[in-house]
Parts: structure tokens; sequence; C-alpha cells
């Protein structure tokens, strides 16, 4: 249990170095919808991840059958959303090859089990940054990929989710993006699939969370009603040692 510990924040300073040169040099960020409490929206977005992300980012630090926490089936799992596994007790690893991905992107996309909790520790802006930067796609004919991203400059990392917010490109009078070519959502629509999305990676950053919040609740509740039934006996004492 320690060793694991020890392997996840390894994982987390290793992260940091690519999150505070991914800063953005002072671009405002975006407030990310929370979504934590919302299933659906959860389910969402590991159905997103699975089908955009997994070819090149894993979770190795979550298993598919945690993925039970969010209200799904093993057999839900099974059937759409284990690609990159035989066992629903594998972790949820890379589909691609390290050896591939360096060639192809110059250095191996990271695992994204702590990228929540990595950006939340290097400047607190966490689930923020993650929705501001995956909506800050542009077209860039200059890089190697044909996109840019105006929160992580010169990202080697393609706009695999291009085909549903379309292509955006940089106004070169008032420097905001512009939508261009439209895509199969709407803006709208867009923002809510990548705060689904960005909910998902919170959430797998620390799957316990949740468990936690509802624990540390009902420990608050019980010292509630401990204190009044202690303060009550309490009365009850004195009481009787005021009448002796």
């Amino acid at each position: 249990m320690k060793a694991e510990i020890m392997k996840r924040y390894l994982l987390a300073l290793l992260l940091l170095p690519l999150t505070a040169l991914a800063a953005g040099g002072g671009v405002p960020l975006d407030k990310a919808p929370d979504v934590q409490g919302s299933a659906p929206s959860l389910q969402n977005g590991a159905r997103l991840y699975v089908n955009y992300c997994l070819n090149c980012h894993g979770l190795s630090f979550v298993r598919y059958n945690r993925l039970t926490d969010l209200g799904l089936t093993e057999q839900q799992i099974k059937d759409n959303l284990m690609f990159t596994a035989d066992k629903v007790g594998e972790p949820m690893r890379v589909a691609a090859r390290a050896s591939d991905q360096k060639q192809w992107f110059g250095v191996a996309p990271p695992d994204l089990s702590l990228v929540a909790r990595a950006r939340a520790s290097a400047d607190g802006s966490g689930a923020d940054w993650l929705y501001t930067y995956l909506r800050s796609f542009y077209r860039d004919e200059q890089r190697p990929t044909g996109w840019n991203n105006t929160l992580f400059a010169n990202v080697g990392m393609p706009h695999v989710l291009w085909e549903l917010q379309g292509q955006q490109v940089v106004n070169h009078d008032s420097q905001k993006l512009e939508l261009a070519v439209p895509g199969q959502l709407s803006p709208a629509e867009y923002d809510q699939q990548i705060a689904d999305l960005v909910g998902f990676l919170v959430w797998a950053s620390e799957p316990a969370a949740g468990f936690r919040k509802q624990l540390g609740i009902g420990v608050l509740a019980f010292l509630i009603i401990l204190f009044c039934v202690s303060y009550a006996l309490k009365k009850k004492y004195w009481k009787d040692v005021k009448k002796n």
C-alpha cells in the first residue's frame, strides 16, 4: 500500500514540470463546471476519455472495474469501455506503445491518472486549467500536427476532439479565438462534453474522494450527536451534584 502511494506521488512530481511548462503565460482560465455529483456526466466523461484519449494517455492507477463507482456494471464496462485489456480488473493502460508515441510526438504523452491533482498542486487551477486547455486549440500550419494551443504554446499534442469542436483560428486583430469551421457540436454542447471529460479526469485522480467526503459528513454528524448527548449527560450529572 505504501509503495502504491509513493508511486502516485512520484508520478505527480514527474507531471509538475509538464504542468509548469504549460502554465499559459498569463492566459485567464475559464471556470470548469463541477460535475462530480452527476453520474451520467462522469459516465459520459469516461466514454469520451476511452474513445478519444486512451490511444495515447493511460490511467495506470485506475482499474476498469473501478468505473462501477460511477454506476456502471462490469458488463457495461466490458461491452463499451474496455478496449485495452482482457480482464475488467486490469489498469486502464494506454493502447499505443511508448516508443511509437515518442517517435510521433517527440515525447511519450504522460499518464493522466494524477494530472488533475498535479495541476492543482502546481498552482491550484486543477480542473479549470484542463477545461480551458481542451477548449483552446486552434489551427496553426507552422506546427507539425497542424494545431497549436493558446494556453500551452507549441503543444505537441494534436487536437483529437476537432471533429466535435470544429476548427478555431486566432483573430489577429483581437487576439481571440474564433470558430472558422463548425464541428459536429455547437460551442455550448462542446463545452459540456469537455466539462464531463474534465470531471472524469478529476474523479480518476482520486476516485475515493466522494467516499471520503461522505465519510467526513457522517463523522461530523456523529460528533454533533455525541456532543448533544454528552452535554445532556453533563447537565444531568451536575444537576444531581448541586442537589447533594
